[in-house]
C-alpha cells in the first residue's frame, strides 16, 4: 500500500552527492513528491529532505541504498505522524488589484502576508502545508497570479536523537 514518507538524509557536503541520491529513486522508478537541502544543525552536515509516495518495502530498500553511499552518514525515513512540516509559497499579483480590498480579504483570511509591493506587482508569502497553499492559491486564482512558486518540504522529526548524538555513535563504532 502506498503511503507518503518524508526520508531525511545527512551527508557531507560534497559535490555530485545529491546527483548520486535521486539517481538511486531514478532506478527504482520512484518519483520524488519534494525536495529541499540545507546545512543542518551540525557544522559541515548537510539535510537533503525528500518526501515520495511509495510502499514501506520500496522506501526501506532505498534507505539502505542510500546508506552504502560513501558521503551519507546517516538516513531516516519517517512517516508523517513523526514529523513537523511546513512549505513556503509565493504568489506574485497585480498591484492595482490591492485597492479593492478584496485581496486583503483573501489573504488575512488565509493566514498569509504581503511580503512586497511594488508599483506593478506584489509578493504574498504563505507558510503550511500543500493544502494550505493550494487553497490560497485558489483563492487567488480570480485576481490574476502572474507567478506561483512553492517550496519543498521543510521536516523535523518528532521521536528522534539529535543528529550530532548518532555522528558520536558512528565515530565510536569506526
Amino acid at each position: 500500500m502506498e503511503k507518503t514518507y518524508t526520508v531525511s538524509v545527512f551527508t557531507e557536503n560534497s559535490i555530485g552527492i545529491l546527483n548520486r541520491i535521486t539517481i538511486i529513486f531514478t532506478r527504482r522508478h520512484l518519483n520524488i513528491d519534494s525536495i529541499t537541502a540545507s546545512e543542518s544543525e551540525v557544522k559541515g552536515v548537510f539535510r537533503y529532505t525528500i518526501v515520495l509516495r511509495t510502499s514501506e518495502n520500496q522506501v526501506n530498500k532505498v534507505i539502505g541504498q542510500i546508506e552504502k553511499l560513501v558521503d551519507v552518514l546517516k538516513a531516516f525515513v519517517h512517516q508523517e505522524e513523526e514529523i513537523v512540516h511546513q512549505e513556503i509559497a509565493l504568489y506574485k499579483i497585480k498591484t492595482d488589484k490591492l485597492t479593492n480590498g478584496d485581496v486583503e480579504k483573501v489573504i488575512r483570511e488565509n493566514y498569509a502576508r504581503i511580503l512586497t509591493v511594488d508599483p506593478l506587482f506584489m509578493v504574498i508569502e504563505k507558510t503550511g502545508h500543500v493544502a494550505e497553499t493550494q487553497l490560497l492559491f485558489e483563492n487567488l486564482k480570480p485576481f490574476g497570479i502572474l507567478e506561483f512558486a512553492r517550496s519543498g518540504r521543510v521536516a523535523v522529526t518528532k521521536p528522534m536523537k539529535e543528529l550530532s548524538t548518532y555522528l558520536k555513535e558512528l565515530e565510536t563504532k569506526n
